[in-house]
């Protein structure tokens, strides 16, 4: 799997997202993407417990424990590599998390617009 350039959604090097948990494609600390993820895990974002019910309630369990996995569950206050639907699903339905810029993927952008991530920045970009 050939990684596609560390790009972010401002045009900058991506910066990391998560190492503690660790997060991404390619569980390297940053929403890297590839033509092999098929989810586009390329939004970082900041986890809210609104975001992570609703996260679990459309099929995807990020708050429960997957030691098998080596997944510890993640709380409010985490940053996770999300798949760029899904954020905007929970945008659509009212529920986005906020969003780390400079740790989002450029790929993102082939879902997400730029103004829907920036609307939710926990920065200004």
């Amino acid at each position: 799997m050939e990684m596609d350039p560390s790009e972010n959604v401002l045009g900058e090097a991506l910066a990391p997202c998560s190492r503690d948990p660790l997060t991404g494609f390619f569980r390297d600390g940053h929403c890297n993407t590839c033509a092999s993820d098929h989810g586009s895990h390329t939004v970082c974002a900041v986890m809210t417990a609104e975001f992570l019910a609703y996260s679990k309630y459309v099929g995807n369990d990020l708050s429960s424990p997957r030691p098998e996995f080596g997944f510890p569950g993640l709380n409010p206050g985490a940053q996770w590599c999300v798949c760029a639907g899904r954020f905007l699903q929970a945008h659509d339905e009212g529920c986005a998390p906020r969003v780390n810029l400079a740790a989002t993927h450029a790929r993102a952008l082939e879902i997400v617009p730029l103004d829907v991530l920036r609307r939710h920045a926990l920065e200004a970009g």
